[in-house]
């Protein structure tokens, strides 16, 4: 049968020490894992290729008779790696992959404290905070173009049928402009989901040992990209719910929901009172007198022109109806508060002042 060059096929030298053959293991086993290459037959030969190196090579006796051995360690080692018919053990071992690809039953016992058997790794999905208990181990959050925060854990919902329970909900804090708000806007998620690792089946131990794939955790992470659309409308305050995008169930129950806790930052230009916007407008002096029209910018970049009549106060608000904000639930816009502002004329001619002149003279100061 074929013997292969086991560091050749980790990648390493043959004085490399134990936590780099390691390394290499793990990195060379995500990148080929079948989860990853799904029906790519090539990267499936590659790695069982892998874990029949690294099984030889992680035990010191193994990989001692192999240095020694070379080609023909199995000899000397008494048959070693190989099964009664001269084949290598499948590194997924009885309940895993076959030899036709398929994936057999996970074994993983689960603890009644934790049904899931998933809590470690949705506290390091989103950094998560799981309800009226104390902050997990380091996590990270979903990353993105404007992802903000750590999120926090909801609590998990009550049974579901057949002692099943839903997944914890997860909430996120989002930070998007007014005019997004105005809107709509959308966020692009990359979340790191755990699923049961196909080397060990999901027991954490593979060939008597902690496998290396996953750490003895017994699952891995995928990562996995989501567009979340965050509706017009939204104010400080408002949770986006996207369901089915929170922590796995137990005992096949659903997932739970991710919650954006939406925070919209201040506009420079308007300021937001619930449905309606405000805005002040600069009007010139012979305007706010005289009458006049004032182009306004909408927060959607269109224009509209405000007719102003003659002798207005400096100050007075116009009511512009339905040019607010989009009301979340439906049912139209809120309006628009334009508060007008005279300005002053400043360098003025000779002219100019004396005409200002002639109407102090005609309008003295009572």
């Amino acid at each position: 049968m074929e013997q292969k060059d086991y560091y050749s096929v980790l990648g390493v030298s043959k004085s490399a020490s134990a936590d780099e053959i390691k390394k290499a293991y793990r990195q060379l086993a995500r990148k080929y894992h079948p989860d990853v290459n799904p029906g790519n037959k090539q990267a499936e030969a590659r790695f069982k290729a892998i874990n029949e190196a690294y099984e030889v090579l992680s035990d010191p006796d193994k990989r001692r008779t192999y240095d020694a051995s070379g080609l023909n360690w199995r000899d000397a080692f008494g048959g070693g790696n190989a099964s009664s018919s001269g084949r290598a053990r499948s590194p997924f071992g009885s309940r895993g992959r076959t030899d036709a690809g398929t994936t057999g039953a996970s074994s993983r016992s689960y603890d009644a404290t934790d049904p899931t058997g998933f809590a470690d790794f949705f506290d390091a999905l989103f950094g998560n905070r799981r309800a009226g208990g104390s902050p997990s181990g380091a996590g990270s959050s979903p990353s993105g173009p404007s992802s903000a925060g750590a999120s926090t854990s909801r609590g998990r919902s009550t049974t579901a049928t057949g002692g099943s329970l839903k997944g914890e909900d997860v909430e996120q804090p989002v930070e998007i402009t007014l005019r997004e708000a105005y809107s709509g806007a959308k966020r692009l998620y990359t979340i790191n989901q755990p699923e049961i690792c196909l080397t060990c089946s999901g027991t954490g131990k593979y060939s008597g040992r902690v496998c290396a794939v996953c750490g003895g955790a017994g699952m891995i992470e995928r990562e996995r990209r989501i567009t979340v659309s965050i509706p017009a409308g939204v104010d400080t305050g408002t949770r986006v719910r996207v369901a089915g995008e929170g922590q796995p169930g137990s005992n096949n129950g659903p997932r739970g929901d991710l919650y954006l806790k939406v925070t919209v930052r201040p506009d420079p230009q308007y300021e937001r009172r619930g449905d309606d916007l405000a805005l002040e407008a600069q009007a010139p002096l012979t305007t706010v007198v005289l009458g006049g029209e004032l182009p306004i910018t909408l927060i959607d970049g269109k224009r509209i022109t405000l007719t102003i009549p003659p002798e207005t106060q400096n100050g007075r608000v116009f009511r512009v109806t339905g040019k607010g904000m989009p009301k979340l639930n439906g049912g139209g816009y809120g309006n628009l508060l334009v508060r007008v502002l005279a300005t002053l004329p400043d360098r003025l001619t000779d002219h100019e002042r004396q005409l200002f002149e002639e109407l102090r003279r005609a309008r003295p100061a009572s």
